[in-house]
C-alpha cells in the first residue's frame, strides 16, 4: 500500500488503508503501507496485526502531499520493495505524488499495480485539469483500478476496473441506545431493549453534528452561510463542529458577527477515536461537501443513530438508503431547506434513527472489501481464469476478450503514454524511458544480492471466506 495520506493524520483514505490492510493480513496475505514522515514517525513502525509502516523523510507541500520529484523516490521505493519481497504494489488516492510514482516504479520493475481512487475532480479550473491530466497518466500503464463508486468508473474500461466501496467498523460506532453501560443511555433504554426510540417534543433542543477538514471543497463557505439561517428558521438547534483547516477563521468571524457563540460548539481537530463520541452528542448529520467519491463518515454518523443531510454530489447518493438521508443540492438555500426538513422529520418521530445502526453494519463490512480486493489481486497475477475473473457465464453471449494485465515492456509502456496528449503524451514518455535508465543503473550500482531480505511478521492461518457467503 503507497499513499502520502495515512496515520497520524485521519481521514477516510487512511482509515480506508488501514483497515483493509489490516483485513488482508488476517486473510494471510503480507501487507506492508509506504507513507511519508510525520512529525515525531520516522523510519520504520508497527501497529495492530503486524502491519509495517515504513514512514519516509520526505518534503511536504500542502495537505500532507509530498513535493513530486518523479524519480528521486525510487532507490528508497526499490530497496523497501525488494527488502520485503512484493509482488502488488496498490496505490491510493489520485492527489498523492507517492502513490503515482510508486505506480510508475512498480511497473518498470515488473511488478503488477492496483489503484484506488479515493476522490473526485471538476473540469472547470487549472487545479483540476491538471490533477486530470495526472491521474491519466497514472491509469495508462495500471493492471486495474477500483472505484468506491459508479461515478469515478464512468470513463474509464470496464475491464480493468473494480467498484468496492468504502466501509465501517460499525462496533466502533454505536448509537447511545447501544453503549448500556452510560448512565444517560440507562435512562432512555433498557439492556433488554436497546433500540428503544428516542422521542423527540416539540420543544427539544435538536443538536446538529458537522466533522469535516475546514476547506473549500469540503463546502465550508456553504456551511458558514448556511448555519444563521438554519438557527434563524429553528429557534430549538444548535451546531457543534468539529475540524480544522484554513476556513476556521472564516468560521469563527461568522459566529462573530451573529453573535452565535452560545448555540455553535467549535471542537477543533478530533482524533479518529473521539468522532463516535462527538457524534453521539447530535441528531444530525449535515454534510455540505461540494465532491465528494464515498463520504465515510456519513456511513459512520448512520451508524451512530444519525439523521443524515448532505448534498448530493459524487458518489454520495450511492452511500445510503433513502430512509437515511435527505439530499440537498450544493447551494445555500436548498442546505437550509433540507435541514429545516430534517429537523421537522425528527420532531414528528417518523424517522427509526435508532434502526440505522444494524442496518448500516449488515450493508458494510471490511470483511468483504478485504475479499473483493483480494480477488482484484488473483485476477491481476493469474491465480483466477479469466472468465472467472472477468464474470463471463457460458451462454451469455460474451467473452472476455480484453488483456487482464498490461505488458511489462517498454515499447508497449510507450505506445499507452503516448496517446494521453500531443504534448503530455511525449513528456509522459519521457519520463517512463528516464525511469527505466534509472533502473538499470540502480540494478548495476546497487545489485539485488545485496539488499537483505526483511523476515516477514508470523502470520494467522488464512480466514477466507467466499464472496457468495459474504
Amino acid at each position: 500500500m503507497v499513499s502520502d495520506f495515512f496515520f497520524p493524520q485521519s481521514g477516510g483514505i487512511e482509515s480506508h488503508i488501514y483497515q483493509l490492510s489490516s483485513k488482508l493480513i488476517d486473510r494471510g496475505h503480507k501487507v506492508i503501507v509506504i507513507t511519508h514522515a510525520y512529525k515525531g514517525r520516522t523510519g520504520v513502525r508497527y501497529l495492530t496485526n503486524g502491519l509495517k509502516i515504513y514512514h519516509v523523510p520526505f518534503f511536504v507541500i500542502y495537505r500532507e502531499t509530498t513535493f513530486p520529484t518523479v524519480f528521486s523516490f525510487f532507490p528508497i521505493f526499490r530497496n523497501i520493495v525488494i527488502r520485503e519481497s512484493i509482488d502488488i504494489v496498490h496505490g491510493h488516492a489520485s492527489l498523492s505524488s507517492f502513490c503515482g510514482e510508486a505506480i510508475l516504479h512498480a511497473r518498470t520493475m515488473g511488478l503488477r499495480t492496483v489503484f484506488t481512487d479515493h476522490s473526485l475532480f471538476g473540469f472547470a479550473d487549472a487545479a483540476s485539469i491538471l490533477t486530470n491530466k495526472l491521474l491519466k497518466f497514472t491509469l495508462s500503464d495500471v493492471d486495474h483500478a477500483i472505484c468506491e463508486n459508479t461515478v469515478l468508473r464512468a470513463s474509464l474500461d470496464p475491464l480493468m476496473v473494480s467498484v468496492i466501496p468504502n466501509a465501517v467498523v460499525a462496533e466502533n460506532f454505536c448509537p447511545l441506545s447501544h453503549t448500556t453501560s452510560r448512565a444517560a443511555d440507562q435512562a432512555l433504554s433498557s439492556p433488554t431493549d436497546p433500540l428503544s426510540p428516542r422521542i423527540i417534543g416539540p420543544d427539544d433542543t435538536i443538536t446538529i453534528v458537522v466533522i469535516s477538514r475546514l476547506f473549500y471543497n469540503k463546502g465550508t463557505d456553504l456551511l458558514i452561510a448556511s448555519i444563521p439561517r438554519i438557527l434563524a428558521s429553528n429557534p430549538n438547534t444548535r451546531f457543534i463542529i468539529a475540524g480544522s483547516g484554513p476556513k476556521a477563521i472564516d468560521l469563527e468571524q461568522m459566529l462573530e458577527r451573529n453573535v452565535l457563540q452560545d448555540k455553535v460548539e467549535l471542537l477543533g481537530s478530533v482524533r479518529h477515536e473521539e468522532v463516535r463520541d462527538v457524534m453521539v452528542r447530535g441528531d444530525i448529520y449535515l454534510h455540505p461537501s461540494l465532491t465528494e467519491a464515498f463520504g465515510t463518515v456519513i456511513v459512520e454518523a448512520a451508524s451512530c443513530g444519525l439523521y443524515v443531510v448532505c448534498t448530493r454530489v459524487g458518489g454520495i447518493p450511492e452511500v445510503l438508503p433513502q430512509h437515511m438521508t435527505t439530499f440537498a443540492k450544493p447551494e445555500e438555500d436548498d442546505i437550509v431547506l433540507a435541514t429545516s426538513k430534517a429537523i421537522a422529520a425528527l420532531r414528528s418521530n417518523k424517522v427509526r434513527t435508532d434502526r440505522f445502526h444494524d442496518q448500516v453494519k449488515m450493508m458494510y463490512s471490511w470483511r468483504d472489501v478485504a475479499a473483493r480486493t483480494e480477488r482484484v489481486y488473483e485476477g491481476i497475477i493469474g491465480d483466477i481464469s479469466p472468465e472467472e475473473f472477468y464474470g463471463y457465464y457460458p451462454g451469455q453471449g460474451w467473452e472476455a476478450s480484453g488483456d487482464r494485465v498490461r505488458s511489462f515492456a517498454l515499447v508497449d509502456r510507450l505506445k499507452r503514454y503516448y496517446g494521453c496528449g500531443v504534448w503530455a503524451g511525449k513528456l509522459f514518455c519521457l519520463c517512463v524511458v528516464i525511469d527505466f535508465l534509472i533502473y538499470v543503473f540502480l540494478e548495476m550500482w546497487f545489485p539485488r544480492a545485496n539488499i537483505d531480505i526483511a523476515r516477514s511478521w508470523p502470520r494467522k492461518p488464512p480466514a477466507r471466506k467466499s464472496l457468495d457467503n459474504q
